[in-house]
Parts: C-alpha cells; sequence; structure tokens
C-alpha cells in the first residue's frame, strides 16, 4: 500500500514537471456573445472558437519549451458577411473583399517561468485578404483569418520578421 502511494506520487510529481517544461497555449473569449461577427447558429459560433482555439494551440508548438502563451480573445469580425440560407439549414458566408475583411482583438501575455517576457493588447486586420495567396485551401472558411493570425504570431511572438 505504503509503495502504492509513493509510486503514484512520483508519477504526479513527473507529470507536473513535464507540464511545466512544455510550452503551451490558453485561448479565452471575452464576451463572445457580443462579438461583432461570428454565425448565428450556437453551434457554427462554438465550432469557429473551437477552430480557431486550436489553430493558436497548434501555432504555440513553435514556442521554446517553458514558454506560455495567454491570448484573450475580445472580439472577431470574420472575413465575409453571413447571409441566411433556407434551403439546407447552414448560413452562407459570402466573401467579397470589399468592407469585409477579417478583424480579431486581442490581448496576449507571454511569460517563462512566471516571468512577463511580451504583452499587450493587438489589432489583427487584412483589408486586402482577397489578394493575397495563401497556405490554406480555399475550403478552409477560416483561412483568412488564419493567415492572419499567422503574421501576427510569427512577427510578435516569435520575432520573425515578415519575408524572412
Amino acid at each position: 500500500m505504503k509503495s502504492t502511494l509513493i509510486k503514484t506520487a512520483l508519477a504526479g510529481l513527473f507529470a507536473l514537471a513535464a507540464g511545466a517544461a512544455s510550452a503551451g497555449v490558453t485561448v479565452n473569449y471575452i464576451e463572445s456573445d457580443k462579438f461583432a461577427d461570428l454565425p448565428f447558429a450556437p453551434w457554427e459560433r462554438k465550432q469557429v472558437l473551437e477552430e480557431l482555439s486550436t489553430y493558436f494551440t497548434k501555432l504555440g508548438e513553435k514556442l521554446p519549451a517553458g514558454q506560455d502563451l495567454v491570448i484573450e480573445v475580445t472580439d472577431i469580425d470574420l472575413a465575409g458577411r453571413e447571409y441566411p440560407n433556407v434551403s439546407n439549414g447552414r448560413d452562407l458566408r459570402i466573401l467579397k473583399g470589399t468592407a469585409d475583411w477579417p478583424i480579431i482583438n486581442l490581448r496576449y501575455s507571454l511569460t517563462q517561468n512566471g516571468q512577463v517576457l511580451k504583452g499587450g493588447d493587438a489589432r489583427l486586420a487584412d483589408m486586402n485578404y482577397m489578394q493575397r495567396i495563401g497556405r490554406f485551401s480555399d475550403n478552409d472558411s477560416l483561412r483568412a483569418e488564419k493567415r492572419m493570425i499567422d503574421e501576427w504570431f510569427d512577427e510578435t511572438i516569435i520575432g520573425k520578421k515578415r519575408g524572412g
């Protein structure tokens, strides 16, 4: 019995140490019900927020071990405009490339060992989202937003210059 408790305690300590050594991303959505532009259907809204969270987390794999990034998204305006579609029950998002560019407002904090390395507010926007070639498929409904997030992450968090 005593041996089992010791093994369990040691396993817990090793798990905590491993977690502390790895990079992590935490994404919070602040009052997402008030965001400027997300899909109307609750399940679609949830799907979009989950996909963006997953993408931020994937980018976090570029962080050095021990660094953590906390992102608080305060507003989202997706590329295009959404129009109700009665025929299949899923609304249509039409991208025109006019005054419908994507915008994401967020606060961020990059820390290592409890010390803040970088932090602040950011407004991600891409007025020319339709004129740019990206690495995302046309089938990716969040391709414009992901390209913006990529650029912000590389320039602001990683410190990589554009085009470099």
